[in-house]
């Protein structure tokens, strides 16, 4: 007796297609897709299915189930009512390229009584059959790992070569048409004229304000961005995250990394796997630095708030020269009952000599000396002129870059502006149509041109025509100096003293100030108290409710 398929004997089955491709290229091809779709409805037909839904994945990966279309079939699947009876694949490898999470979803499938098959690898659930399934599905894993090799040799090459592979770029930067190799177009990254000075004024917001107030934190610098308009690269607000990463990425200074991490864990990779792409630099690397040691400063897990608002005169300041620790307010009281304070090394105080030998200095004695130290070395004229003549310099070789930047800000306005003329003249004329491409294109030149002059408006208006300061202006803040560290209010001692000093280095026999000629320089041309803004705190988080309770409403 001839043996009867029992799939064909039974009733009508209920089948779903699953469609998928791994790149958005191959999607847009419109060819792959098709082609499996047009199969799956031939092997129905054949077998006497009825598809009655399909889900189509354009450009995943099967490496994983992070698949939105995946997801959702596995889920109606799976559901009370079980619709399907058996899903269909073009092959094993357009539903998974991991043998673990195959058998893994297989046997899922299996126990809602639905069966997942595949057009081109007809296999039973024989023990023979599911053993070459098995094989299936390694080969599967193990041909998509060689081809991803292959693939990022082949990219870390086209990157040493100083090409773009396609990944995001961050705010400021573009790629650009090059040449064409083959049928390979190659890219490579540029300066976006417009974008790179929502980059600078970020920078420049961070390190020294807007001339109104003085530097701002992350926080101040998202909202004020935030008020004036300013938006990321993709068109949304900006955030305290979104600020960060600009505050932080290394690519402003000229060296784009690719490779850099791991896509899907996203940790990092050697040094040795990393390659270093050259790229126009829009931030110097001083600057950039000087950032990075803010960030640092300002971090509240190095510098509290308690420090920045303590009642002492070089709080925060002041470091221990042994172990680097900061120096804090020590009280003691003698046997006549005057009480003593000293600036002692924390870690002395807090670990004993074990963490560290630690300095210890009256509070009056340090202050005097440093005040005194300002005085008669630092606040002196002479001194004062020396200092500002080497800005003077650096502020000049800033403003003639400004300068270049407008021209070329200017250039691609006027280009762009071309462009937008002759669409509307081929239209005027009757050569050209107005359809959707059309719209599409003019709509497209308006928004560049509109973002073209929104960077020439903040590019004026932030470059500052670099005057000559003044004898007269020196000595005016050399006085005003001098008064004011030595006989002012608390406040303000401390918030001039900052706006000079970085550090105090204090030994057992000697004391070292280091300061910024930048931040000098602004508080000279200023002429008023430098903003000093307050650092904000993490607090931790209680799960028990312990602390800061709300009120009952």
């Amino acid at each position: 007796m001839e043996k009867v398929d029992s799939q064909e004997s039974s009733p009508i089955r209920r089948a779903v297609g699953y469609f998928r491709v791994s790149t958005g290229r191959q999607a847009e091809s419109d060819l792959s897709i098709p082609d499996q779709r047009k199969q799956a409805l031939e092997y129905c037909n054949r077998k006497g299915w009825e598809l009655v839904n399909e889900f189509v994945e354009p450009g995943q990966s099967a490496t994983d189930d992070n698949r939105p279309a995946l997801q959702e079939m596995i889920a109606q699947a799976t559901s009370h009512g079980c619709p399907y009876d058996v899903i269909v694949v073009h092959s094993y490898s357009r539903f998974f390229r991991d043998s673990f999470a195959m058998e893994y979803y297989i046997r899922k499938l299996a126990k809602a009584n639905v069966e997942v098959v595949s057009i081109t690898q007809e296999l039973g659930n024989d023990p023979a059959q599911v053993m070459m399934r098995h094989i299936i599905g390694l080969f599967d894993e193990y041909q998509s790992r060689e081809t991803a090799k292959h693939t990022l040799r082949s990219m870390k090459e086209n990157a040493r070569q100083g090409f773009y592979n396609g990944a995001p770029l961050p705010l400021g930067f573009k790629a650009v048409e090059v040449e064409v190799r083959g049928q390979r177009v190659k890219k490579k990254i540029v300066v976006d004229l417009t974008e790179s000075e929502t980059v600078r004024l970020i920078f420049q917001l961070y390190l020294r304000g807007d001339g109104t107030r003085g530097a701002l934190g992350c926080k101040a610098l998202v909202s004020w961005l935030n008020e004036r308009g300013y938006r990321t690269k993709t068109g949304a607000r900006f955030g305290v995250g979104s600020v960060a990463f600009i505050l932080k990425n290394r690519s402003y200074t000229g060296e784009f990394l690719f490779n850099r991490m791991e896509a899907k864990t996203r940790k990092l990779k050697p040094a040795s796997e990393q390659v270093s792409v050259s790229v126009p630099a829009i931030i110097s690397l001083a600057e950039f630095e000087a950032v990075q040691t803010t960030l640092h400063a300002r971090n509240p897990r190095v510098t509290a708030p308690r420090t920045v608002t303590a009642p002492t005169l070089l709080s925060g300041l002041a470091f221990c020269s042994q172990c680097n620790s900061s120096l804090i307010l020590r009280t003691g009281t003698s046997h006549t009952g005057k009480v003593h304070r000293y600036y002692s090394c924390r870690a002395n105080l807090r670990s004993g000599k074990f963490a560290c030998e630690g300095v210890s200095i009256k509070m009056e004695t340090l202050d005097t000396e440093v005040v005194q130290h300002l005085s008669e070395r630092m606040l002196t004229v002479e001194r004062l002129t020396e200092l500002i003549s080497s800005i003077s310099l650096a502020r000049t070789e800033k403003s003639a870059g400004a300068s270049r930047r407008l021209t070329d800000l200017t250039s691609e306005l006027g280009d762009t502006e071309a462009r937008l003329k002759r669409i509307y003249l081929s239209i005027e004329n009757g050569t050209a149509e107005v359809d959707d491409l059309f719209r599409s294109r003019i709509s497209q030149l308006q928004t560049e041109r509109q973002r073209i002059v929104d960077a020439l408006a903040r590019l004026r208006a932030t470059t500052k025509v670099v005057e000559v300061v003044t004898p007269e202006a020196i000595l005016k803040f050399s006085d005003l100096m001098r008064e004011n560290i030595a006989t002012g209010e608390p406040s303000f001692r401390r918030a001039y003293m900052r706006s000079v000093i970085e550090r105090i280095i204090v030994g057992s026999d000697t004391i070292k100030i280091i300061g910024l000629k930048s931040t000098l320089g602004s508080a000279i041309e200023a002429d008023s108290l430098p903003y000093i803004p307050v650092r904000s705190f993490e607090r931790k988080w209680r799960p028990l409710q312990d602390s800061n309770l709300r009120q009952p409403a």
